[in-house]
């Protein structure tokens, strides 16, 4: 607004012509230099213009005012005295001695337009100035509302998505399924002239890190089509109704758009099932379920003829609503599992191909001691590999860099503390425990490395993983792992003849063992084939999910503790009886402080399961202590 009223005079400055150059005379001057009256005597006055006492005139010729010496004009201004104001026959006097009185300003040096501008610009300018601030203060939370409700989704070009199927490994039974809407993006005339009508949205369901976001950026690359991207919780705001006006302005934009994959992220952010009460525990959120509800409208208006896909991911499908999952909204779910060997193999060939390899590098045996890795695992052993070899100064990632990174990811970096002599002979004794019952027990996991380093918050660690990977579990592995988690407490006892506090970890892990095959799993005859307790993804507010009286939280309670002791018993009588190995174990375990697969089974004076080449350093679910 300064800058228009800079501008208004501005432009008076260059349309007004300015005053011509003019000179003051005196009314009367009895010597030297004539004055006005004796110049309008003369006949040198053409004519004159009053306001008030005030006069501006004009002279016949050019004059030389005061004397010959001065500067020609033709202008001339003066001052009436004060008795002559009042005297009306002065005018008709100047009248008759030949002088034109007018009412019109003379030299005013300003036009019709720049009078304009110099009387009325600044007030018009003025008014709009109050017109434009009134309506911002009005307006200006309105404008924020309506800022804040478009979307956020980040859009990515077709032919700017690198990411492709190639870029997707180990999962290639999901790749499988997402080729039918590769396939219905780039032809969609194929199935629309049959009838045939694409799934609208496809869900992604997994655990973190098996790769749906890859996944549907692959889609959206191999069919070179427009990619919107947002989290779910970018749609909630405290401000209800946020949400919804963003929903609404993600669908136009992908419908302009069309053909376009809408992806949202973690969309158990938004989409979980909505309670029907509304008391204090009916965890009721207006902004999102006006937010989720939005979300089911849009994807039922889809027109005939829309090749607008959503795709949601989520570690949860289990929570979603069920409006979400109905057909016609989300009515395709695709898996993505973890992957098994061969997936894993894939995974790291994907991960490497930038990484100069030394040949002592076997990507199979890496896939065989990584089970239960996700490609974000995998991606993440590459790297720390890579950037081990570069500390160590390493030419090529070597075989040692990926088995150590494998080790620092697993079990932590190792700590600088000092135990002394007799913790360090405990240690030795509990990690020694847990590997001969290990190394004894049929059926159990073999032992791949015992360690008295302490890392992270344990004193000394032992690692088990099975030969092949194991997707059920029957009763005699789960009691076996239960007397794995026992031999470090029971090798402490028999051999001091007390006990200590180093086993903590180990009794959370076999009571959570046990609690589920009583409560889940159905191996407890007392209990018998009946769910008792949720699983991980309920709990006891949740719909769905009945309450088990008292009667029978005792009885799993003391199935629980039946399976615990019976195992107990068994590895007490295992370990005293196998003394010698326990000891000739403890005593190489104290010299090495590491021992892998093969001097681990050699010091116990046993036969390892599998071929000495197998890498030590993998596991599943480690046992620690």
């Amino acid at each position: 607004m300064l800058g228009l009223l800079v501008l208004n005079y501005v432009l008076m400055a260059v349309i007004s012509p300015g005053r011509d150059p003019s000179v003051t005379v005196p009314y009367s001057s009895p010597s030297g230099a004539p004055g006005f009256q004796q110049l309008v005597d003369q006949g040198k006055v053409a004519r004159i213009s009053t306001q008030g006492a005030s006069v501006t005139g004009e002279f016949k010729q050019e004059q030389r005012y005061p004397d010959s010496k001065a500067e020609p004009t033709k202008n001339f201004d003066t001052e009436l005295p004060t008795p002559l104001l009042s005297d009306p026959s002065w005018v008709d006097e100047q009248v008759e001695k030949g002088v034109k009185v007018e009412a019109t300003p003379i030299n005013d040096g300003r036009g019709f337009l720049a009078s304009l501008l110099l009387g009325f610009g600044p007030v018009i300018l003025l008014v709009f100035l109050f017109v434009w601030l009134s309506r911002r203060a009005a307006g200006g939370q309105m404008g924020a509302i309506g800022s804040f409700g478009r979307s956020r989704a980040r859009r990515v070009e077709g032919n700017e998505t690198k990411v492709t199927f190639k870029d997707v490994a180990g999962i290639d039974e999901s790749k499988g399924e997402l080729a039918e809407v590769v396939d219905f993006l780039k032809n969609p005339e194929k199935y629309q002239k049959l009838g045939g009508r694409i799934p609208r949205g496809v869900l992604l369901a997994g655990r973190p890190g098996t790769g749906k976001t890859l996944l549907a950026r692959a889609v959206a690359g191999e069919a070179g089509v427009p990619f919107f991207s947002i989290s779910a919780s970018e749609f909630v705001e405290a401000i209800v109704g946020i949400g919804a006006s963003r929903v609404r302005d993600l669908f136009k934009q992908a419908k302009e758009a069309a053909p376009a994959i809408i992806f949202i992220d973690e969309l158990d952010a938004i989409g979980r099932q909505r309670s029907s009460g509304g008391g204090p525990f009916s965890g009721g959120n207006d902004e999102r379920e006006q937010t989720l509800n939005q979300i089911l409208t849009e994807m039922d208006g889809f027109e005939q003829g829309d090749t607008v896909i959503v795709v949601g991911a989520t570690n949860r499908a289990e929570i979603l609503d069920s409006a979400l999952l109905r057909p016609g909204r989300f009515d395709r779910r695709v898996t993505v599992p973890a992957p098994d060997k061969e997936g894993r193999k894939k995974i790291l060939q994907v991960h490497t191909r930038s990484l100069p390899l030394d040949e002592n590098v076997d990507l199979d045996d890496i896939a065989a001691i990584t089970p239960g890795m996700v490609g974000a695992d995998i991606a993440n052993l590459c790297n720390e590999a890579a950037l081990l070899a570069a500390r160590r100064g390493h030419v090529k990632v070597e075989r040692v860099d990926f088995t150590d990174s494998l080790e620092k990811i697993i079990l932590g970096a190792p700590r600088g503390i000092i135990l002394s002599d007799e913790e360090k002979r405990r240690t030795a004794y509990h990690e020694s425990g847990h590997a001969i019952v290990g190394m004894l027990t049929p059926g159990a996991d073999p032992v791949r490395k015992v360690s008295i380093i302490p890392r992270t918050m344990s004193l000394g660690v032992t690692i088990s993983s099975p030969d092949a990977e194991r997707t059920n579990y029957d009763v005699d592995y789960l009691t076996g792992r239960i007397k794995v988690a026992l031999g470090g407490r029971i090798a402490e006892e028999v051999v001091y003849g007390s006990i200590s506090a180093g086993a903590e970890s180990d009794i959370q892990q076999l009571t959570g063992i046990a609690r589920q095959m009583v409560g889940r799993w159905g191996m407890s005859r007392a209990v018998g084939p009946i769910a008792v307790i949720p699983s991980e993804s309920q709990g006891p507010l949740l719909p769905g999910v009945s309450e088990v009286s008292q009667a029978t939280q005792e009885l799993i309670d003391s199935e629980v503790k039946r399976i615990v002791d019976e195992q107990y018993a068994v590895v007490v009588q295992l370990l005293t009886e196998n003394r010698d190995k326990l000891d000739s174990l403890t005593t190489r375990l104290l010299e090495e402080e590491t021992l892998d697969m093969d001097d681990a089974y050699e010091a116990a004076g046993l036969v390892a399961p599998r071929a000495p080449q197998e890498d030590p350093v993998a596991a599943e679910e480690p046992l620690t202590a």
